[in-house]
């Protein structure tokens, strides 16, 4: 399936993340509607559920392999494509604000969802919709995490790059 582009399943490495963190991802386009003197942006602010800082609170989910690998086949194809319909659903309701795999490095991080949610109890109601989980092929572990409200951005972002022939299954 890493073949495919489907929406939000990029590689996640430390760079990435410290973009994240410092919200440096979005430097390369200002504010419309900034305060002349700080580049402040009220109205995004709001949008993008900002406080004082620039920050939020999200739900980061960490994905392990879980102790049932369902082999190769029609099922496991099913499994997977249910996966990257439950990420699809989440980010367009605005709930998942960024998916994607781990890189194989001999570890049993498989991959990594941030929910914008409010608690832990929360993205676990999220996350055990996803076939993966369900099916014990994948294993959820939660942390509350402080970051950039620009992360929230991240999906429109995101729609932009994929090429046209990208967004056909």
């Amino acid at each position: 399936m890493r073949g495919k582009s489907w929406i939000f399943q990029i590689p996640v490495c430390a760079a990435f993340l410290s973009a994240i963190l410092t919200g440096s991802l979005f430097a390369a386009e200002p504010a419309q509607n900034s305060d002349s003197e700080g580049g402040y942006d009220a109205a995004l602010a709001r949008r993008v559920g900002a406080d004082e800082r620039g920050m939020r609170s999200y739900v980061m989910v960490i994905l392990k392999t879980g102790p049932k690998h369902m082999p190769e086949g029609a099922d496991r194809e099913a499994m997977f494509a249910g996966h990257f319909a439950n990420i699809e659903k989440l980010a367009k309701v605005g709930k998942l604000v960024v998916a994607g795999p781990f890189e194989k490095d001999g570890s049993d991080w498989r991959g990594l969802f941030v929910f914008a949610v409010a608690t832990i109890d929360e993205a676990r109601k999220l996350v055990e919709s996803d076939p993966v989980v369900r099916n014990g092929e994948m294993v959820p572990e939660f942390h509350e995490w402080y970051g950039t409200a620009a992360a929230m951005l991240l999906p429109e972002w995101h729609a932009r790059l994929l090429a046209p022939a990208a967004t056909k299954p």
